[in-house]
């Protein structure tokens, strides 16, 4: 091996992985570290099933994460991903991952509030000792946000980055109008997109890896998957899909 030339080891050590061979190899071996993620999608397109692979993977890699859900109380996340045969019960007992719900139901989001609320979530992350941090879901926190509040925070995320932290953001296309979008995804190094495809008589979740910056592989893999009890996240041919 050449000088200066990574091992296998070494490279795995910079990506994060979703502790799936298949999945990674569709993820361009699995998402850089140090970087600023976005998964989008629809309700219901496997968003939170696939940040729980990620997040089940990264802490067998030995990363540590701080989760902040809109979705889930502490207890259903962790019976959540158990039920997926993700158990993660001990690196949250051990304290390397941090669970932090989120809940805004009844809450009238002005303006105000919404940079606020922004304003103490990026103030929070700060304090974290931990390397990956995932937000899912961002959208309640932008129902009401100005564009600018939103260009900020992800702006101070990026800096996060640049500074070792890695970061994982899920949100729902319709909370943002176009031209917040593709400014967003712009800012991001990773972008991957879910959604819903009709197949004949049944609907198919779809994942389209768009973007990973500095990705070793090649991206723009859109890939047919199924959400399995007792399994989590498999990949399925697009063929079968079809059947």
């Amino acid at each position: 091996m050449a000088r200066g030339e990574m091992t296998e080891a070494e490279k795995k050590k910079k990506l994060l992985s979703t502790g799936n061979t298949e999945i990674d190899k569709k993820m361009a071996d699995g998402l850089p570290v140090n970087s600023l993620n976005l998964i989008e999608g629809a309700n219901d397109t496997g968003k939170s099933v696939l940040t729980q692979q990620i997040t089940w993977g990264g802490l067998n890699q030995g990363h540590t994460f701080a989760v902040y859900t809109t979705e889930n109380t502490i207890k259903s996340f962790l019976t959540q991903m158990d039920s997926l045969s993700l158990d993660i019960s001990d690196h949250f007992m051990w304290g390397y991952l941090k669970i932090y719900p989120i809940h805004v139901d009844g809450v009238e989001l002005t303006n105000d509030l919404s940079r606020n609320f922004l304003q103490r979530l990026i103030g929070h992350m700060k304090t974290c000792k931990e390397n990956v941090l995932l937000i899912d879901s961002f959208t309640v926190f932008t129902i009401s946000a100005s564009q600018d509040d939103i260009f900020k925070f992800f702006a101070e995320c990026k800096g996060m980055c640049d500074d070792g932290k890695t970061i994982l953001i899920t949100l729902h296309q319709y909370a943002f109008d176009e031209d917040t979008l593709i400014r967003i995804r712009s800012i991001a190094d990773g972008h991957i997109k879910l959604r819903l495809e009709q197949v004949g008589d049944k609907y198919v979740n779809m994942m389209e890896v768009s973007k990973i910056r500095g990705a070793s592989k090649a991206t723009g893999n859109i890939v047919s998957f199924e959400v399995h009890p007792g399994y989590g996240l498999k990949i399925i041919p697009f063929s079968s899909a079809q059947v």
